[in-house]
Order: structure tokens, then sequence, then C-alpha cells
């Protein structure tokens, strides 16, 4: 019998009752035939794996991340609440040491939905990874996080959430934003004024093969992620850079997805993206688990794989060594590379975003104190297509009792003003979700 070298809880939620619509990437036969592989291979005969339930997230956890306008239920369907608590679920196996990580093999996906919510962008709702986090905060205190995003797609959402936190660390791997949707993910992206290279992005050339992903994971990634020493590293797991995904144009393969999982050694991986349901699905998955538990997957193969027609060019690989030469200077030499506005004691930052799955724009001023003892409390005025001028509060967890006070007064002031819809706090600090109107 096979045994794992590190003990590994398998959480599955295909969510057969949801999808976009009948004929959408992300649909609901979309983890079927992993399912059948994963039983078919015998994964979980396996010492040392099992299979768990997912969760339900409250909306407390949902609420404890994000600003959902007009409330957590206009947004999310029951199914978003158990993708989230698929991911709550395998914290919850490697925090209380039942098991040594954990793979979330669940949909909706959400590494597209930013810390504002007002519909769906990229597929996402809610941001399952980030409500992870937090819960994982809310029990364990602040806690060093690594988030690596190794999804086809720059990792938006997770950006934004985390943009000002300078104890959480977010790389992103991903086809380059010129080429691919959602058009961002480029070094100068470095973080906000209090917490610059704590995000790092890693936009690759289309094309890009096993040999690319892991020269930059290499070269850029683990010098990072050993430097920083987090706490917890969590996966965000798109395997839409697959060589047969319909909708990217990378050439990973599940062989080069196991071998990543291996060098990164996340505690916790979290299903994204991915779309070829036959064709990469079933294999990736089962490369990850197979990694994740230290069980050799060097067997692990796609019945199609090509690997001399989809190896890249030796020009990609030089672009990529170039940028292990200079990226991680973002991290080790962090210097402001994008204009910041400021307005008082407030650094401001004014967008516009777009919500491609719904055909929502959104307006937002979001304001950041700029606190000398801590990263300083946000409060982020928000309006859209569907929801009027609204305001969000959020103090963060090593906020400072001045920050705590500020925002306590902002609330209760914008309680008062009716030119704000909906007014929503979040204090992380004193463990507070308040919300009027």
């Amino acid at each position: 019998m096979l045994r794992a070298s590190h003990s590994l809880g398998v959480i599955f939620f295909p969510a057969y009752d949801w999808s976009i619509s009948p004929t959408h990437p992300e649909r609901e036969e979309r983890l079927l035939y992993t399912q059948d592989q994963f039983r078919e291979e015998g994964v979980f005969d396996i010492e040392g794996v099992g299979e768990y339930r997912p969760l339900v997230a409250s909306p407390e956890d949902i609420a404890r991340v994000h600003f959902c306008f007009p409330s957590v239920e206009a947004v999310t369907t029951h199914s978003h609440h158990i993708s989230a608590g698929g991911a709550i679920r395998a914290a919850g196996l490697v925090l209380d040491k039942e098991r040594e990580r954990a793979f979330a093999i669940v949909r909706p996906p959400g590494h597209h939905a930013m810390r504002c919510v007002h519909g769906s962008r990229g597929f996402c709702n809610i941001n399952i990874e980030a409500i992870m986090v937090e819960w994982i905060r809310e029990r364990m205190g602040n806690v060093r996080v690594a988030i690596v995003d190794t999804d086809c797609h720059h990792g938006d959402g997770t950006q934004d959430i985390y943009w000002h936190d300078p104890d959480t660390l977010f790389i992103s791997l991903h086809q380059d934003g010129r080429t691919l949707y959602p058009g961002t993910g480029f070094p100068s992206e470095c973080g906000g004024p209090k917490a610059l290279g704590r995000t790092i992005n890693i936009p690759l050339p289309p094309r890009t093969s096993d040999a690319g992903y892991l020269l930059a994971v290499e070269g850029i990634v683990k010098p990072i992620l050993d430097h920083f020493k987090p706490d917890i590293v969590i996966n965000s797991a798109g395997q839409d850079n697959h060589y047969s995904d319909p909708i990217t144009n990378m050439n990973f393969t599940a062989q080069g997805y196991a071998r990543l999982t291996e060098l990164l050694g996340p505690h916790i991986a979290v299903l994204e993206g991915g779309y070829a349901i036959k064709g990469a699905l079933p294999y990736v998955n089962l490369g990850i688990a197979l990694a994740l538990a230290g069980v050799d997957y060097s067997t692990v193969r796609e019945p199609d794989l090509d690997p001399e027609r989809i190896r890249e060019h030796q020009s990609t690989l030089d672009y990529i060594k170039a940028l292990c030469d200079h990226l991680p200077q973002v991290y080790f030499e962090p210097t402001q590379r994008e204009e910041v506005e400021r307005e008082g004691r407030f650094f401001i930052r004014r967008r516009s975003i777009y919500y491609d799955t719904d055909g929502i724009t959104e307006n937002q001023i979001e304001r950041l104190r700029d606190c000398p003892y801590c990263p300083g409390w946000l409060h982020v005025e928000s309006a859209s297509d569907r929801v009027p001028k609204s305001l969000g509060i959020h103090v963060p967890i090593q906020g400072c009792d001045n920050c705590v006070d500020e925002a306590d007064a902002l609330f209760r002031k914008a309680q008062a003003d009716t030119s704000f819809a909906h007014v929503q706090l979040i204090d992380r600090v004193r463990k507070r979700i308040r919300q009027a109107r």
C-alpha cells in the first residue's frame, strides 16, 4: 500500500446545482471527471490521504473580508458559501493538525473578487482564499501568510484585498496581462504605500510551458518565500494554464504542475480556474494531490501529451531569465513604482472596475489613513450601475487604537449621512462587523 509522506485532506465540492450558464466554461460538470479520476486511481486508498466534506461559510465569514453591496445575501448563492466553506475546512484540517496539508477542490472560484463586491467578475463573487485567510486570523491572530496564485489569469481580487497588508505576501504567476483578462498584473503593481514589495507579479509570455514556469518559481518565487518566512503558504491552484485549456494560451502540463507544487510545498491548495474538463483537470488535480502528499507522481500523464509540440521557444526562456534577474528586486529593494495621490493624511486611489460576468461598472474612491503606528484604516466610497454610493470602512488586524477610534467616528457620522445608501464597518482589531441601511 502507498503511504503519504505528508498527510493530506481533500475536500470536494463540485456544486452540481450552480453554473453561470449551461454552456459556460464555469459549469456544473467541471469537476465530474476529476472525482472519477481520484476514485479510479485509488487516491483515497493511499495511507494518510482522506476525503472530507466542506463546511458552509457564514455571512460573517464573508463580511469579515468583503464590503458586499447591498448585502452578502444579494451577491452570493448557497454554493458560494459552501465553496468558501470548503477552503475553511481545508484550513481547519491543517490548523487542528488533523492533516499536514489540504487541497480544496471546490467551485465557484474566487480570486477575481475584490474588497468591494457588487456582483460577479471573472466568474468570481467572493474571494474564497481571502475568506479562509481571515478565518485563520480570527482563530490564530495575525499570522504571516504567503499566497502564491498560479492561475493563468492575474489574481487581481486577492491583490486588491491585500494591497495594503504588510503581513500578507501575494505572488501571482500568470499569462501576461497584455494578452489576457483582466489586463493587469504587471511588475509595477507591487503593493500599497504601506506594504511595498508585498505584491509580486510575474507576467509570463503566451505559450510558456513547464521549463519556463519552473524557472520562474525557482528563480523568483522560492527566494522571496524563503526570505519572507510565512507561517502559512497557500496556493491558489488555478489550472487554466494547461496546454488544452479553451480560454487561455499557455502550455503547462500535469507533470509541470505537480513539480511546481512540490517546489512550493504549500500547506493548503485551493482550486481556482481550469476549464479543460476532460483533458486537464483530472490529471492536473491528481498530480497536485500526489505532490502535496509526497507520493510519486511520475506516471501522471495526459493521454494526448506531445512534449515537443508544446515546448516553449528559447526566446521565451530568455525572457523569463531576465525576469528572474530583475523581479526579486521588487521584494528585496521595494520602491514606489506608481504615483501615489495624497489628500491630507490619506493616500488616495480612484478606480473604475468592470464586472465582466454581470456587466456592472463600479466607480470607487479608496482612502488609506497614513498612520505612523500601523498600516492604517481604509475607507472606500463605491457606487455602481446597481447600487448607489455606499461606504465601506476597514480596520486591519494590525490596527492601532487611534485608527480604531477614527474609523468608529467615521462610521457613526456616516450612519447619519443620507448620501450613502449603505454603510459597512469591518473592524478586525475588535472583531466587529457593522452595517447601516
